[in-house]
């Protein structure tokens, strides 16, 4: 596969694929580095769906060796129970969990000197039906957006999908989908499971044509 240059960094994922470093995402890893120097006991990442959060959310899971609590299994007698013996924690979902509960967890971190990464679709100050306790211990903490992908990222981020397939895909044919395609990480990784499974069913390479026709481009 035709190699592209890309200004991107890369670090190991800890058992996941390495995750491509950027300026969308750069100031969420920076603050995860910091750990666990953080000014207050909680950590909110937000962005939009496919971003990366929930990978960062499980490097910094493997390197504090907290539990990774989903908002649905988040209730208040439960909160020592999925805690544990740890100082750290990361909560997925975390605007989709009970306020209360997640209240109760985040004075339990905060008890034990700890650190509570939070990921989410939309910061705290936006989240329905919060605790004005939660809203202030929250907004008194980070709060980092993932931004959009922009294009290094996006054709890194393509060149990495069709490297784990094994697809041999030209330089022409990346930059031809970063130009056309949804601007989004989950957006990239859908396009190449369209790409691959097209390949396969019509017996080709994968090449602007192909790329054209799963996009529903006219000519």
């Amino acid at each position: 596969m035709t190699q592209l240059i890309l200004d991107l960094g890369h670090r190991p994922a800890l058992g996941e694929a390495d995750f491509l470093v950027a300026p969308c995402n750069q100031s969420a890893i920076q603050w995860l580095d910091r750990w666990p120097a953080w000014p207050a006991p909680a950590l909110t990442v937000y962005g939009p769906a496919g971003c990366g959060k929930t990978h960062l959310a499980r490097v910094f899971a493997a390197r504090s060796r907290a539990p990774i609590i989903e908002a649905a299994s988040l209730a208040t007698d439960s909160v020592p129970a999925l805690l544990g013996n740890a100082t750290a924690c990361v909560v997925d979902d975390a605007d989709r969990a009970a306020a209360e509960p997640l209240l109760h967890l985040y004075n339990l971190v905060a008890e034990r000197r700890g650190g509570m990464l939070l990921t989410c679709q939309e910061p705290p100050a936006r989240w329905p039906g919060i605790l004005p306790d939660l809203r202030s211990r929250l907004g008194a903490a980070p709060v980092i957006a993932v931004a959009a992908p922009d294009d290094a990222l996006l054709a890194g981020l393509l060149v990495k999908q069709f490297a784990d397939r094994q697809l041999a895909v030209s330089e022409e044919v990346v930059l031809f989908l970063v130009r056309h395609m949804e601007r989004s990480f989950e957006a990239a990784r859908r396009l190449v499971a369209e790409l691959d499974a097209a390949a396969l069913r019509d017996h080709r390479g994968i090449t602007i044509p192909l790329a054209r026709a799963v996009l529903k481009l006219t000519a």
